[in-house]
């Protein structure tokens, strides 16, 4: 492998954009052009769907082509549709950001501690269960006071 090949899959696995699974991508477009890189997860959703919507390929044919299920085939779909490229980017998995706590028990938390500052954390969260009827986890807290600081 090239340092040039070597340098683009470092770059791609940076961004998010690194193919897990090269191998599976039997499309003749990416056999025979070295233009087209199996390793491009971008590059590889932008041509699966072309070839269906493009060259007429059958859904089942270019999914198994580019070595993906069809419900993968679809998502890619509607993501390149709705987003155009960036929408194909791989998306950051699991929650953004808590969830639970919202601006009104960070507020009601920063009473507490200018009202009795010698609560301890346990107390506190005591507090907004009692106050709000949410269980928050000590480490949620803490993060969200840590971003509130920044």
């Amino acid at each position: 492998m090239t340092k040039a090949k070597d340098g683009k899959k470092e770059a791609l696995a940076r961004d998010g954009a690194l193919n897990p699974h090269p191998e599976a991508v039997h499309d003749s477009l990416f056999a025979d052009n070295p233009f087209f890189d199996p390793a491009d997860l971008v590059q590889v959703r932008y041509e699966m769907v072309r070839r269906h919507e493009v060259d007429g390929q059958p859904i089942t044919e270019v999914a198994t082509n580019f070595g993906v299920s069809r419900p993968t085939f679809y998502k890619a779909q509607e993501a390149l549709a709705t987003a155009g490229l960036v929408g194909l980017l791989p998306a950051q998995r699991g929650p953004k950001g808590g969830h639970k706590l919202s601006a009104e028990m960070l507020a009601f938390d920063a009473d507490l501690r200018t009202r009795s500052p010698q609560m301890t954390m346990t107390e506190r969260l005591a507090a907004i269960e009692g106050r709000f009827d949410v269980k928050i986890h000590r480490r949620s807290l803490e993060r969200a006071l840590a971003r509130k600081k920044k």
